[in-house]
Formats: C-alpha cells, structure tokens, sequence
C-alpha cells in the first residue's frame, strides 16, 4: 500500500475527533460529522454489496487507465453530496462530478467516457436519465436522491434511504482506501467535450484539498496531525458555499473546512443562486469566508449589500477562484465589506492551486500578477525548460504533485504532462510572464487567445478593460474571422439594468487601458451571457454569436 493520505480516511479522522461538531448546515438540516460518518459507512457498503469498487491497482495501469468503479454524482448542493463522495472513496468507487446544466447530448457523452456504473443524482435529473440510460450499457446501479419535484423512482433504480438501510444490512469486509485511489475531476465543455482528469488522492489532497495548512508550504505530518488540527480549531471554521460542488474548486474548499474540522453552510435553495438568502445565511450562521466565481457571483452580492445591512461582522475574507474578479468589481466588494480580504486563487482542474493574490480595501493587488505556489513556475514555449525570473512570456506550469493524465486519452495525456529535463510537468495552456522579482502575472488562456494581424491579444485582459465601465455588468471577448487581420476581437456585453451606453463609449473605456489593437472592432448587445456553472465563459457560444452578428 502506497504511504500517504486518502480522503474517506481523512473524513473519518476528523469525525473520530470532532463527532459532534457540524459539518454541513443547509437550512434547517444540521448535520454532524458523526452522522455524516455513519452514513458514508453505510453508502460505502451498499457500493461494495454491487461489487462496485478497486478491481486493478495503480501500479499495473498507465496514467491514463483507472482501475476502479466509476460512480456519477448528478446532484445538486447538499449533504447527499459529500455523502455520496465520500462513500465512494470509501468503497475504493471514483466519483465523477457531472454537470446539471448539461443536455441528454452532453450528459451522455459524460457518463459514456467516464465510463460509470453508478450514478447518484437529484430526482429532478431522473427523466435526463432515463432518456440517456439505455444508450450506457455499464451503467447498472441507480440512486435517486428525493426532492421538491417528487419524480418517481426510474425502473431498477433504488432511494438513497434505500441505499443506506441496504449498506447497513450489507455484512461485508471493508475495502482499505489507498491514497493511489483515483481522485476524478471533469473539466472543459466551454472551448471542447469534457475530459476526466485523473488524480492521486494523496497528490491532490495536499496540492488542493486542505492537506498542507493555510499559510504554510509543509503538508500535514500524519493523520494524527491532522486530528490535532480539527481539534485545535474548536469550531471556528465557518465557509459559506455558494458555488456548485459538481466544481472541483468547491470540492477543495470543501475539503479545506473538513481538514479543520469546520462548518460547510449552505443557502436553503440549491436550485439557483440567490444573493439574498446567501447573505441572510452568512450573517445568520457567522461564516467566516466565503468562496466566489468571479464578477457573475460577486455583482449580485455588491447590490445586495447596496439595497439592505447585513452583520458580516463574523467574515475574514471572499476566496475567488475558476473565474477572475475585475479590478472594479473587486474594489466594489471591498468597499461593500472593508474590513474583509479578498483572496484571488488561480489554479485548474490539472494543476490544483497554484498562485494567489490578496488585497485588503486601500491595498488592492496588482492585476493579474500574483504569489506562485510552491513548484509552480514558467516553462518555454517549446516545452524544453523551466524560465529564470526576468525570462519573460511562457506556459504557466506545474511540477510534483501533478495529475496522473486524462482518462481514456494518453495522446493528450503525453501533451499537457510533459517531461522536462527528468520532470513531469502539468502544462494546461495558460499563458504566463515570470517577472525579475519572481512572481507571475497571467496572461490569458491560449486556447482563446487572438492572433490579429500577427499580434497576441489575450481576451481577459481585453474584457477587464471593458469591465472598468460602470454599466458593463458582464463582458466576453472572442475572435472572429477577418479579411484584413485573419482574426478580429469582437466583444459580447450585458449592461446593467437602467443604464444606457454607446459602443464609442464602451470602445473608448477600453482604449483608456489598453493598446489600440486589442481594442475590440466591434460590440454586441446581449440580455446575459453564457456561463458554466463554474463561472467560465462559455467561448464557443461567444465565438458563434459573434460571427453571427458580423
């Protein structure tokens, strides 16, 4: 068995140690990490009872290969989520995040290439599944999650209460959890189909998950260090989650509360998001951060606070991630809350976190520079070595703890985790500049990047351009075809309710923080934009509605 750490063992350390403090708080459910441990026991072995679970290990499959079960978490956020999650790595079962906004296509493209089994999901999902499951032919096992929608159980599928009195009924050995169990992550949709990246539990528990502490660059020394921890804390721990935990970046989150024995508090409604509940909850619960998907998720909190007082006297810090707060935005929120930090994390589903910035109200960080994580640097374009500070522009990398490749494709597994003088590298296609004092400003992601006319225009800076006018309340920017510069930057807006702009104005905004070229040669009015649940814009909508419109 491989050293290191597991997450069911992590869960089931910090329960041993802090049975009867909260783990989960959603509405009038509050759940104990006790309760949450005896039921991930049972769901584990109601998994195991289906002969779900480990059936070839690690050292005998390449990177791209998984050796075990795969289960779809098709839920929205709830207990039953991290139930549902931490059963499987219990029962040595893969979980796979899946996306609820998917349609039938998409969905069963997901659940064909990862390959599931299993599949635990809302009963607002069931008629989705039903019309996509007699195309998955190893799809075996359902479990329906009751909700407000009261659809029945499909045929052959089973409750959730079902599940648990079967797992507890079940007489069976436990698997032991290896910290080389698969940790599973889909990722993509907005710019091509999804793809599973692969993980070592172990790897991205410490890279991501809460395993090395807040502020400091060592993991944790043992479990027993662990268990210290969720103790030391005595409660104090309070995130408000408001982001969807089919996202990896609230799964991480997640696991940060758990490794210190915290609180995961939750609005009542999973269904939407709803910036007053959010808030009534905050000041309710005294959470103590709060984790953003950037300007979607923090505008509608900006006007809240704008429209009524709430007691955030409890809240330390927002924690941004998957998508970028602009500069105005951000000062907004500061200004909204000044006595709370905002904490910008970069990272990806590949390379786990690895650079932040924090900016404190009167202090504001530089844009778009930040503190790399230990083993994040810079490597060249050719892929042939890692850039000295000073070097200049490059791919944003990682080494160390890295993923072990994307499921079922070892071509692009060879491409994005490439080896460079011995060591493997996870190189996703952010683009990157390593400055002379050794920190990172991002550049933008390369797959949307426009070459017009032979210069690089990288669309987040053009759209945090456009963002500094007070009416932008959402802004994407894409390429288009152009006969005079092969490529053209066009930019899709939703303005404020109320307000009226011209585009010379919106154009002019940007000219004022950028250079003439990357100024874009045309706008688009739009009443919202297409956003994944994570925040990311969707650019291949973006890219068809701007060549429609031209």
């Amino acid at each position: 068995m491989s050293e290191g750490f597991d997450l069911s063992t992590v869960f089931g350390t910090v329960a041993a140690a802090v049975p009867d403090r909260e783990v989960v708080v959603q509405g009038g459910r509050r759940v104990t990490y006790a309760a949450m441990d005896a039921r991930v026991d049972r769901l584990a072995a109601f998994l195991t009872a289906r002969g779900l679970g480990c059936h070839t290990e690690r050292g005998a499959l390449a990177g791209h290969e998984s050796g075990q079960d795969h289960v779809g978490l098709y839920l929205r956020n709830g207990p039953e989520y991290l139930e549902a999650m931490v059963g499987a790595y219990r029962a040595r079962v893969a979980p796979v995040n899946v996306n609820y906004r998917y349609v039938e296509e998409e969905l069963e493209f997901l659940l064909r290439d990862a390959g599931v089994t299993a599949l635990v999901y809302h009963a607002e999902f069931a008629p989705r599944i039903a019309a996509v499951a007699p195309r998955l032919p190893r799809l075996r096992v359902l479990v329906q999650v009751a909700d407000a929608t009261g659809n029945r159980l499909l045929p052959g599928a089973v409750s959730y209460g079902q599940a648990l009195a079967a797992g507890e009924a079940a007489a069976l050995a436990r698997p032991e959890p290896s910290p080389d169990d698969l940790y599973i992550a889909y990722t993509g949709g907005t710019t091509g189909m999804p793809k599973g990246v692969l993980w070592r539990q172990d790897d991205i528990y410490v890279s991501s998950m809460g395993g090395t502490p807040y502020g400091g660059d060592a993991p944790f020394a043992s479990y027993d260090a662990i268990a210290a921890n969720a103790v030391a804390t005595a409660g104090f721990l309070r995130m408000l989650l408001i982001t969807p935990l089919m996202h990896a970046a609230a799964q991480w989150s997640s696991f940060h509360m758990i490794s210190g024995g915290g609180a995961i508090v939750m609005p009542p409604a999973a269904a939407r998001f709803d910036a007053r509940a959010a808030l009534e909850t905050a000041a309710r619960e005294r959470v103590l951060t709060i984790p953003l998907i950037g300007d979607a998720m923090a505008r509608p909190l900006i006007d809240e606070l704008a429209a009524r007082r709430y007691d955030l006297g409890g809240l330390a810090a927002f924690v941004n991630g998957s998508a970028p707060l602009t500069p105005p935005v951000r000062e907004r929120l500061l200004a909204a809350v000044p006595h709370v930090s905002v904490l910008d994390a970069v990272g990806s589903s590949e390379t786990g976190i690895q650079l932040d910035q924090t900016s404190q109200k009167g202090a504001p960080a530089e844009t778009a520079v930040f503190t790399a994580k230990p083993e994040t640097s810079v490597v060249d374009d050719a892929f042939t070595r890692e850039l000295r500070p000073g070097d200049g522009e490059g791919w944003l990398a990682r080494r160390g703890r890295v993923p072990l490749g994307y499921l079922g494709d070892p071509e692009k597994s060879a491409r994005t985790f490439p080896v460079i003088d011995g060591v493997r590298w996870s190189v996703p296609g952010d683009r990157a500049r390593l400055r002379e004092d050794g920190r990172i400003e991002l550049l933008g992601r390369g797959s949307v990047t426009i070459n017009s006319g032979g210069e690089k225009i990288f669309v987040e800076e053009v759209e945090r351009a456009l963002a500094h006018h007070p009416a932008v309340r959402d802004v994407v920017v894409v390429g288009r075809p152009s006969e005079r510069w092969g490529s053209e930057p066009v930019a899709l807006v939703a303005l404020a309710p109320g307000t009226d702009v011209s585009d010379e104005e919106l154009l002019a905004e940007c000219a004022r923080h950028v250079a003439g070229f990357k100024v874009p040669k045309a706008v688009v009015r739009c009443a919202e934009l297409e956003r994944s649940p994570s925040g990311k814009a969707d650019y291949r909508w973006a890219r068809t509605l701007a060549e429609e419109a031209g």
